[in-house]
C-alpha cells in the first residue's frame, strides 16, 4: 500500500515539475518588449512567478510526504507498535490499513507461532554450529539435549515487550529461560530415567515451568519438544543391556504363559477322557454285552450262537435232559 502511494507522489512530482518548465519556456519564448524599464520589470515579474510555483512544488512535496506516513499496513499475522520521539503508544495495531502521526516509529513484530531450536546438529538450530543443551543428572552424569521451543507473543502485550524487553526478545527471553529451566529440572532425574521411563514427566515439568515465565512476559509457549537425548556411551551400553534382559524375561514370560496353557489344555483332556470313560465303564453290564454280541451276529449267515458260561468259558446247555 505504501509503495502505491509513494508511485502516485512520484507521478504528481513529476506532473507538476513539467509544468513549471514548460510555463518557464512559455515565458522565456514570449514577445520581447524593446523598452529597458519594461524589460526589467518583466524579469521581476518572471521570476516571481518562478519562485512561486517552486513554493508550490515543494509544499505539494512535503504534504505529499507526510500524506504517505500518515498511513501503515500492518501484514496478515503481523502486529505493530508506535513510539514518539522515545515514547512507546500502549494500543498496538493489528493486521490492517492505520492511520498514524507521520513522526512515529513503527516497530513491527510477527505474531504467528515461531520455533527457536537448539540442537547439537550443525545449522539445524537458530544458532550455528553445536547448541544442544548440556546438563547434569541427579547421579553426576552429562547430557546433551536438542531441544525446539514453539511459541508466539501476546498481541496485547506487544508495546510491553517493546518497552521492556526490545525486539530481539528471542535472544533476551526465549533462549536463557528455556536453558535455565532445563538445567534446573534435569537434576532432579537420573540419566537412564530422562532417556526411557521418565522423558515425558521430565518434558512436562519443563513445559509448567518455562510456561509461567513467558507468560509474566507476553509471550505464549505453544509447545516443547525434547527431540534428542544424547548419552555418555558406558550409560547407553547399560540401558541397552537392561532393554535387552527385559525383552528376554518377557520372552521367557511368553513361553511359560505358553506352556502353562498348553499344560491345562491336555489336563483338561485327560479329565474329559477319564469322564468318559467312567460313564462308558459304569454302562457296561453284563446283559448289555450279551446284547451287544447277539446284535453283531444277527446279520452272519450260517453263524449259531451258543450262551457261555462267564466264570469258565463253556457252552451253556440248560434243560437238555428235559
Amino acid at each position: 500500500m505504501n509503495g502505491i502511494i509513494a508511485l502516485a507522489v512520484l507521478f504528481l512530482l513529476f506532473s507538476i515539475i513539467q509544468r513549471v518548465i514548460r510555463m518557464v519556456k512559455n515565458q522565456a519564448n514570449g514577445p520581447r518588449v524593446v523598452d529597458s524599464g519594461s524589460t526589467g520589470q518583466v524579469t521581476n515579474k518572471f521570476m516571481q512567478n518562478i519562485k512561486q510555483r517552486a513554493g508550490l512544488v515543494v509544499a505539494a512535496v512535503i504534504v505529499l510526504i507526510l500524506l504517505i506516513n500518515s498511513f501503515v499496513v500492518i501484514g496478515t499475522g503481523e502486529v505493530a507498535v508506535t513510539s514518539l520521539f522515545g515514547k512507546v503508544s500502549d494500543n498496538a495495531l493489528l493486521s490492517g490499513l492505520h492511520a498514524v502521526n507521520p513522526l512515529v516509529n513503527v516497530y513491527r513484530f510477527d505474531a504467528k507461532t515461531q520455533n527457536y531450536t537448539m540442537s547439537a546438529v550443525r545449522d539445524e538450530g537458530n544458532k550455528i554450529g553445536d547448541d544442544a543443551i548440556r546438563v547434569l543428572s541427579t547421579d553426576g552424569l552429562e547430557i546433551a539435549l536438542d531441544v525446539t521451543v514453539l511459541y508466539r507473543i501476546k498481541t496485547d502485550q506487544a508495546p510491553n515487550i517493546l518497552q521492556k524487553v526490545g525486539s530481539n526478545y528471542q535472544d533476551t527471553i526465549v533462549r536463557p529461560i528455556v536453558r535455565t529451566k532445563i538445567r534446573d529440572a534435569a537434576v532432579y532425574y537420573q540419566a537412564i530415567d530422562l532417556y526411557s521411563a521418565k522423558r515425558d514427566e521430565f518434558q512436562n515439568r519443563v513445559f509448567k515451568s518455562i510456561e509461567s515465565d513467558f507468560t509474566d512476559r507476553g509471550l505464549v509457549l505453544e509447545q516443547l519438544l525434547v527431540r534428542n537425548i544424547d548419552l555418555p556411551a558406558s550409560v547407553k551400553t547399560v540401558i541397552e543391556s537392561k532393554i535387552n534382559a527385559e525383552q528376554e524375561s518377557q520372552r521367557f514370560d511368553f513361553v511359560l504363559q505358553k506352556e502353562k496353557k498348553e499344560a491345562d489344555r491336555k489336563r483338561i483332556e485327560a479329565e474329559g477322557q477319564r469322564d468318559a470313560q467312567t460313564i462308558i465303564n459304569q454302562s457296561l453290564t453284563d446283559k448289555f454285552l450279551y446284547y451287544q454280541y447277539i446284535n453283531q451276529l444277527k446279520d452272519r449267515v450260517g453263524t449259531i450262537y451258543v450262551p457261555t458260561n462267564p466264570s469258565t468259558g463253556l457252552p451253556q446247555f440248560k434243560d437238555l435232559g428235559k
